[in-house]
């Protein structure tokens, strides 16, 4: 058995914020492999349901971000789990939007959350960082992350977010890699997301638009305009010094 917890805060008015992704993440694997109905238990919802022939026990914490790792603790000890048997789908600012690594273990990187679940059941789980990407500024990230996605984000929220719910199965079997690559090739022009070759800019999708990246034109063109062509003078000392050092090419 091995539980799922996707972490997000409860409450409608913060579903659609980036804190909340893991959320999301969940809630479509629940959908695509017919979990059973969410429930309450362990100071969270839970659903039961398999993936890749494992049974799996999906975790939403609704104790807010701050303290999941009491919801997921009281689950992973109630089936005397360990941390091993823990896979968690959550935000992580400091990849492109549309970017996901999975790695087992490591810091919590300021995310509350993962924060919460080191204190309460330990480092070696399996951590789903599911890239929303950075505002640019620390000010900033308070704002960001309890923002809600941009409409312009959708281009790659949405099939992202089918594709964990479709390949979830992978991680079941501990198929990382595998999962990863499909996700990546879900992801519109299949670079890995908005932020990559291929992608959105970040500062783009944080203000819900932007201007649109010129193609072939480098970013330093973009920022820097073409000035208008200075038009050199045709009769006087000045034509008649640059006719000498370039020839009259009229």
């Amino acid at each position: 058995m091995l539980i799922f917890a996707g972490l997000g805060n409860p409450g409608a008015q913060y579903q659609n914020h980036r804190h909340n992704v893991g959320f999301m993440a969940a809630d479509a694997i629940a959908r695509r492999h017919s979990f059973s109905p969410w429930t309450k238990k362990f100071h969270g919802l839970i659903a039961e349901g398999t993936l890749g022939g494992e049974k799996i026990l999906l975790v939403k914490p609704q104790t807010f971000m701050n303290l999941s790792g009491q919801a997921v603790g009281e689950a992973m000890r109630f089936y005397k789990l360990t941390p091993a048997e823990v896979v968690v789908l959550y935000d992580e600012l400091d990849l492109a939007p549309g970017k996901v690594r999975v790695k087992v273990g490591g810091g919590a990187g300021g995310h509350n959350g993962i924060r919460s679940l080191d204190q309460h059941i330990g480092n070696p789980y399996k951590r789903v960082r599911i890239g929303i990407g950075h505002p640019g500024v620390k000010e900033l990230v308070h704002s960001y992350v309890l923002g809600d996605f941009a409409k312009a984000d959708r281009d790659w929220l949405e099939p992202l977010i089918d594709a964990i719910g479709e390949h979830a199965p992978l991680l079941a079997k501990g198929d990382d890699n595998g999962f990863m690559n499909k996700l990546t090739l879900a992801v519109p022009g299949g670079k890995g997301g908005v932020g990559e070759p291929g992608g959105t800019p970040p500062a783009a999708s944080a203000a819900g638009g932007g201007p649109a990246k010129t193609k072939g034109v480098s970013h330093i063109r973009q920022a820097r305009p073409q000035q208008p062509q200075v038009k050199l003078p045709e009769s006087g000392p000045m034509a008649a010094m640059l006719k000498k050092l370039f020839g009259d090419k009229s």
